[in-house]
């Protein structure tokens, strides 16, 4: 009996040891469906995965993507592959972008001091609720959208969605320079609630760059760091998302504007800003919203979401940080990455953000691909690769270093890549989230680049089928994968 009991102890301590094993090793690798993938590239009918839907609230809008957008012909003519290089060519536009506000702000200089290279600029002297979101790739702007009712009446406008950016604007009557757009452009003149802002008025003071009309009126100016820019007046003006009307809310009405983009009628912006959407709403609700990005190239529809229940139940929660240089952009604690079940050997020092305002991790909507210092990235590459040796490769495509020929693939198993957060959560990424097509014929690559920057972005094809949310009352990220 002496024999038995120990045996029976030996076991009950060692089966709890067993167990962890066995969970983590179901981590270790993840399937990619590679048909499945290759179908969506040619345009094919696929039948997705059910994703668990939040309840639709009245501070809530549709979300779409740039590809699913009605009335953009020009890029429906283009293949996979073309799409996916200008996708990437805009991307590249955007990072740049990015580390250019924060090159600027952690050397103190002022956006006031730069001016769009444009002649037309300077003749500029007068003159909880829930909506979907749909992806922007075909609208030439962006790659979130959404439609958001301006005015009263309202007039529904499609609208990039940015949580890189803090001032609102859209395209306004008269023009004197304006691009194309799907929509009518907006006449303010039609509106009963719109109302210019004057100069000495606080609203027109917290702007980067503002100036002042012939007739006491407040003049706005954004600048993106690629080229593009929007000019015009400040005004405050009724937004109506989904079912919820938000009266007085700062926006841009811009007679002047330019670059990239071409299709949507004007920026909701979604940053941590004193100007900012969220930041203009005056109760709780306002504090805390989510999004869920849909698959780059899906035809359906997920929302943006704002207040309490914006944050589902069950979501990984990391520490949201701030940078005293920069209130705009949205930091996580990223605390370290694993593939394949193993953590990567990285410094801590490379996901913190330091006292003068550089490194850190930002979540980002308008970025497609993550960006990691190039020696985390190196670390990550380089373990991936391991963990698929077994995989055909091929040559590199753009800025993608790791590629292969998944052609003659149904389906294969790749290393599982996590994110893991300070206060122990973590996010598995599915294999779909970065091992994607960038043909049709069955070129696959790892979705993750390099950045010289000291910043790391997590772009939105990582994010892709996870509702994202951002809780600045808890100061807290959220991930739910698969509650869109």
């Amino acid at each position: 009996m002496q024999t038995l009991g120990a045996v029976l102890l030996f076991l009950a301590v060692l089966s709890p040891v067993y167990g962890r094993e066995l969970v983590a090793q179901k981590d270790i690798y993840s399937t990619l469906d590679v048909q499945a993938a290759l179908r969506v590239a040619k345009g094919e009918a696929v039948e997705t995965a059910k994703e668990e839907t939040l309840e639709v609230k009245p501070w809530s809008i549709p979300l779409v993507h740039r590809d699913a957008m009605k009335g953009s012909h020009g890029n429906k003519e283009l293949s996979y592959e073309q799409r996916m290089q200008q996708r990437l060519k805009r991307d590249a536009a955007r990072v740049s972008a990015i580390n250019s506000r924060l090159e600027l702000a952690v050397n103190g200089i002022k956006r006031s001091n730069l001016r769009p290279d444009s002649s037309s600029a300077s003749t500029m002297s007068e003159s909880d609720f829930q909506s979907p979101v749909v992806s922007g790739m075909d609208q030439g702007s962006g790659e979130y959208f959404s439609r958001i009712g301006v005015g009263a009446p309202q007039r529904n406008q499609l609208m990039v969605l940015d949580t890189g950016s803090d001032v609102s604007w859209i395209q306004c009557n008269p023009c004197s320079d304006c691009y194309q757009q799907t929509d009518p452009i907006y006449n303010p003149g039609l509106s009963s609630t719109f109302k210019l802002v004057g100069c000495q008025a606080s609203l027109c003071q917290e702007l980067d760059v503002s100036g002042c009309s012939r007739n006491g009126s407040c003049m706005y100016q954004v600048s993106y760091g690629d080229g593009s820019y929007t000019l015009g007046n400040f005004a405050t003006e009724t937004l109506t998302l989904g079912g919820t009307t938000v009266p007085n809310v700062a926006i841009g009405c811009g007679h002047d504007n330019e670059g990239l983009f071409v299709g949507a009628s004007g920026l909701l912006g979604l940053g941590g800003g004193s100007l900012s959407f969220p930041s203009q709403l005056t109760d709780e609700n306002g504090k805390i919203f989510s999004y869920c990005l849909v698959d780059r190239d899906s035809e359906s529809s997920s929302t943006l979401q704002f207040g309490r229940t914006a944050v589902p139940n069950g979501a990984v929660v990391a520490p949201m940080l701030k940078n005293s240089h920069l209130d705009t952009f949205y930091y996580v604690s990223l605390s370290g990455i694993s593939v394949g079940g193993k953590m990567l050997s990285i410094s801590d020092s490379v996901f913190g953000i330091d006292a003068s305002g550089n490194g850190g991790v930002i979540v980002d909507s308008g970025t497609a691909v993550t960006r990691l210092q190039t020696a985390a990235y190196d670390s990550l590459r380089d373990a991936f690769r391991a963990g698929s040796k077994n995989l055909p490769s091929t040559d590199g495509v753009s800025l993608f270093d790791t590629c292969y020929d998944l052609s003659s693939k149904d389906s294969v198993d790749v290393p599982t890549v996590v994110f893991h957060f300070s206060g122990g959560g973590s996010m598995s990424l599915p294999a779909k989230n970065y091992l994607v097509p960038v043909d049709s014929m069955g070129t696959f690559c790892f979705a993750f680049a390099p950045t010289s920057s000291s910043l790391s972005i997590v772009g939105n094809i990582q994010q892709q089928g996870t509702r994202v949310s951002f809780d600045r009352v808890n100061n807290q990220v959220g991930f739910a994968v698969n509650k869109c």
